[in-house]
């Protein structure tokens, strides 16, 4: 008998391993280790950019695999190259192998993979897929840049806010109220704003943590409340119509994607609804399937669902016509990328005024409540 522990990505590569070894399994416990960090888009992509290569030139997939592993500057990423290696070698499939790993390759870079394996189009596909993780982290880091300034400003402001309401103002009343004059009501209003932050202050801070959290809680149990949120979210002022071209974009370029390897229609539809990260759209595609499954064509399913705007209606129609479906999916990918950018700009233009406007105004309103009835008093001594 000899114990041990060794590194296998499944049972068959553990008994492959120790038949190599001149060594047979009588039992074995699986120990997980957890790897620190993680699998980046920029991992994603040099993988795909790697494959691509590889394959293009007629090299042999495991060369390929074992050439990158070799390369791999993340371990996390690196580990996972070496099990994939390992299924392969216990007689999986590329596609397979990647299915092992959901949260790193998701379902529709793995049916592509599986598109081209069959039609023999391998690399054209990692060629495509490099290029729409690449857009894909494009688009976030935009959408991050869009964020994350107003989010910083949004903080400094609130903290001026809390600051003033809760050791500026308070130290101002007495001294207002002992001018002995009539207390205006925008100062009333003041006070009455500094009591409720000194007085409430956990609530005021505490309540928004406590609403964020119930309702990611609520979204894990309720799949209506679900569908209604990610509706009303794309309604938003400013905010839902970056969030539905985003959303329309990722459609459009998945389907284009999928179609072009050779996926039947329903099936790109059915794999594009994981991708919109929208469930109120999702729910109008599994409609639009459904009744394409009914007999309907691609651009009358999506017309009645309601829900898709005129540009897709319209292209869908063309690429019907045409035969021409992936290049019209990629026109509407491209517009809209494009759309979300200007729009993003727009919006970063935009808030820098607004939030400065906005502080403006408060302090205008502090200055006014404390100063009025001091000028005021003044005023009527003569001085």
């Amino acid at each position: 008998m000899v114990p041990g522990e060794l590194e296998a990505s499944n049972l068959e590569d553990l008994e492959r391993k120790l038949a190599g070894m001149e060594l047979d399994l009588v039992s074995q416990k699986q120990v997980r280790k957890h790897r620190r960090g993680k699998v980046s888009r920029k991992d994603l992509i040099a993988f795909c950019v790697h494959m691509e290569q590889l394959t293009r030139a007629g090299v042999p997939i495991m060369e390929g695999l074992d050439d990158l592993r070799t390369g791999a500057v993340n371990p996390v990423f690196q580990g996972i190259v070496a099990a994939i290696i390992s299924e392969i070698e216990g007689g999986r499939t590329l596609s397979q192998a990647l299915e092992m790993h959901p949260t790193v390759f998701d379902e529709v870079f793995t049916a592509l993979v599986a598109a081209g394996e069959a039609t023999g189009q391998l690399s054209e596909v990692f060629k495509n897929l490099s290029e729409s993780i690449k857009w894909q982290d494009e688009i976030i880091a935009q959408t991050k840049k869009a964020v994350l300034y107003p989010a910083f400003v949004l903080l400094v402001v609130g903290a001026a806010i809390a600051f003033l309401m809760i050791y500026l103002v308070p130290q101002l009343v007495e001294f207002i109220r002992n001018v002995g004059e009539d207390i205006p009501m925008h100062t009333r209003a003041l006070i009455a704003t500094s009591n409720a932050f000194v007085n409430y202050w956990y609530l005021i801070f505490g309540l928004p943590i406590l609403l964020a959290y119930g309702y990611r809680q609520y979204r894990k149990i309720n799949p209506i409340f679900v569908v209604e949120t990610d509706r009303i979210k794309l309604k938003l002022w400013v905010i839902g119509p970056i969030l539905e071209k985003i959303a329309l974009a990722r459609f459009a370029n998945y389907f284009a994607l999928t179609y072009r390897a050779g996926l039947g229609v329903m099936d790109c539809i059915r794999i594009c609804e994981g991708v919109v990260h929208n469930a109120w759209l999702r729910q109008g595609l599994q409609n639009a399937n459904q009744m394409l499954s009914e007999g309907e064509s691609i651009s009358k399913s999506f017309e009645r669902t309601k829900l898709f705007p005129l540009l897709i209606l319209r292209m869908l129609k063309v690429g019907e016509s045409t035969g021409g479906l992936d290049e019209a999916l990629l026109n509407v990918s491209y517009f809209y990328d494009r759309d979300v950018r200007e729009s993003i700009s727009r919006m970063q233009t935009m808030i820098e005024p607004a939030l400065t406007v906005v502080l403006g105004l408060i302090l205008g309103w502090v200055m006014l409540s404390v100063l009025g009835p001091i000028y005021d008093s003044l005023g009527k001594m003569g001085v």
